[in-house]
């Protein structure tokens, strides 16, 4: 995703935004180190307290560990996180992506403005970005770049991120974006590694998603290809609702039921 250039920060700050770009603090000095930007204070003093109370709300635990879901067709962002007690996810917030761009349909290449679809995880935290805040998307994935064409860069930059504004992103406004951003880096500063995001189409299993992939697949053949391999994983957590394990090969997906924690 490439965008009109915004201003430059100051030097000092892009330090210090490259720096956190590549997000490898170890749990619990995380967040401090989000605390070195304003606009994290910032939306930590506004939110940190009700959105905690969400999460309690909902019956998941907190600190949290978080899985995020996005489906283009229905333009929504579910954030789901673990439970207090048992194992299946609680769902804890909905919300609305709130600008689009492209169609059904994998992100193939730089510059067609296409949201990608596929089994992701973040692998960037901005709290300095152009576009409010911003959680980068490991795109492209091995599987992204198996479908490379030759002389076709792929391109890459895809974020959730705020501002409202998109050519292939999953944007939000800015009040959401906080939230999400909130809770990602109390999940990263708590140990968590790993937080998924699986993008989709539409949502498996609907008569309102079936036909819009007909229609799509009909209009583009090679993008229908690629939908049945995510079906699995959509299914998966659909049933389970534990996020499943997923591993992008050049082969395609490897997509398995996650492991449970054994119980006494």
């Amino acid at each position: 995703m490439r965008y009109p250039p915004r201003p430059a920060l100051p030097l000092v700050g892009l330090a210090l935004t490259l720096s956190t770009l590549i997000s490898t603090a170890h749990a619990g000095g995380f967040a401090e180190r989000q605390r070195d930007y304003p606009r994290f204070r910032a939306a930590e003093a506004a939110r940190a307290a009700d959105l905690e109370q969400r999460f309690r709300d909902a019956g998941a635990a907190w600190p949290p560990t978080i899985f995020i879901r996005a489906y283009k067709l229905e333009a929504t962002v579910e954030i789901w996180a673990a439970p207090v007690f048992g194992e299946r996810y609680v769902e804890v917030d909905r919300l609305p992506i709130c600008a689009a761009s492209g169609r059904l349909g994998p992100k193939r290449m730089q510059g067609d403005r296409q949201v990608p679809e596929g089994f992701y995880h973040i692998d960037r935290f901005n709290p300095a970005s152009a576009y409010h805040l911003s959680l980068g998307v490991d795109y492209p994935n091995a599987v992204d770049r198996a479908r490379k064409q030759p002389g076709r860069p792929l391109g890459g930059d895809i974020f959730i991120h705020g501002d409202c504004v998109t050519i292939g992103c999953l944007p939000l406004r800015d009040g959401p974006i906080e939230a999400v951003y909130l809770a990602a880096v109390a999940a990263r500063d708590a140990g968590q590694r790993r937080i998924p995001v699986h993008i989709f189409p539409c949502r498996f299993g609907t008569d309102r998603c079936a036909a819009a992939l007909d229609a799509a697949g009909r209009v583009r053949p090679e993008d229908a290809a690629t939908w049945p391999a995510l079906m699995p994983g959509h299914a998966l957590f659909e049933e389970h609702r534990v996020p499943p394990r997923t591993h992008a090969t050049r082969a395609g997906y490897r997509v398995r039921p996650a492991r449970v924690r054994s119980r006494p």
